[in-house]
């Protein structure tokens, strides 16, 4: 695909996702925009993958029909604890074509087809099925079946398979949606995102390596591990980076874990408070990383008793104050 080609399908994409955040308008607050349309678009993607990579499994003569694949991966869940054949599984009743064709009941469908496509693919638990689009306020729908049909609709002006999208565009568009809804949530926006330039230009002075580890520790969207990843492909670096994050809000880390596969990309990303539970230890002792990269958190009002309790002897230079304890 030529540049030029590739910043048309950017541009393009980009406007639909946005036109269907804007739908929304009016049924959610702002900062609310990212809990609704982030998953769908994640789940678009998930679903019209899995089926182009089905299709290649049929072509190369590995499986007769649908059956045949969902058989095969059966087998390497059961021989391996994870498919091999594809990244997850969705099952034909839950793939995305097959839920968004209606407008009676569609919330609660949707909602429905995620946890279950969570409860096949466990490495999605909590990634995939944290909004309930069928939940109310008031004795209200939050977002109504006919919204979130015309959403699906505008989303469907463009397939987001493996023929159709290359992952650097899609990861763009993804980046590009967190963006304008940081910009929309106003102060809180620095809890999930740093500034684009902001962010190329921290990566540029870590200056990873290929093969180096590289960690966050407060890593919100995941937008810093991803930019560190592809500043060493674009300077031509063959081997990949080994990326670690750490996210306290759930709804974060879970649009963290969507961004990173949605760039087609690997890390480990956990979550917990990493202050009050750090997830990386060993042998007794907090990890240590070849690199290390973060924007945490502004006046974060942290107990005392977190550093004084700290188990891990993370601050021995001395404890800062209760409160704004950057």
């Amino acid at each position: 695909m030529l540049i030029q080609n590739k910043n048309e399908v950017l541009k393009k994409l980009e406007n639909i996702l946005w036109e269907a955040a804007s739908l929304i308008r009016g049924s959610v607050e702002a900062s609310d925009y990212k809990k609704y349309i982030l998953p769908l678009i994640f789940y678009k993607r998930l679903s019209e993958v899995f089926e182009d990579e089905v299709e290649r499994l049929i072509e190369k003569g590995v499986a007769a029909n649908k059956d045949e694949v969902y058989e095969l991966l059966e087998t390497e869940k059961t021989e391996f604890g994870k498919p091999i054949s594809t990244r997850f599984i969705i099952p034909e009743e839950y793939l995305w074509k097959n839920v968004t064709n209606r407008a009676i009941g569609l919330g609660e469908k949707i909602t429905e087809a995620m946890r279950a496509i969570a409860k096949e693919n466990p490495e999605l638990s909590g990634v995939i099925d944290v909004v309930d689009f069928n939940e109310t306020t008031g004795g209200e729908r939050i977002l109504s079946d006919e919204v979130l049909y015309n959403v699906a609709r505008i989303l469907n002006r463009m397939r987001l398979g493996i023929k159709d999208v290359e992952p650097d565009i899609l990861g763009r568009a993804y980046e590009y949606m967190i963006r304008k809804f940081a910009e929309d949530s106003g102060q809180s926006a620095g809890e999930f995102y740093t500034p684009y330039e902001v962010g190329w230009l921290m990566v540029s002075l870590l200056d990873p390596e290929p093969g180096d580890e590289v960690y966050d520790p407060a890593c919100g969207s995941g937008g810093l591990l991803i930019k560190s990843q592809l500043y060493v492909r674009e300077k031509g670096g063959k081997e990949p980076l080994q990326l670690f994050g750490q996210e306290k809000i759930p709804f974060t880390y879970a649009i963290a874990r969507m961004n990173v596969i949605i760039h087609n990309m690997e890390a480990d990303i956990q979550r917990g408070d990493t202050f009050a539970n750090p997830k990386f230890v060993e042998d007794g002792r907090v990890k240590k990383f070849k690199k290390v990269i973060a924007n945490p958190p502004w006046n974060q009002d942290i107990p005392v008793e977190i550093f004084e309790r700290d188990i891990y002897n993370r601050f021995s230079f001395g404890i800062p104050p209760g409160n704004t304890a950057d």
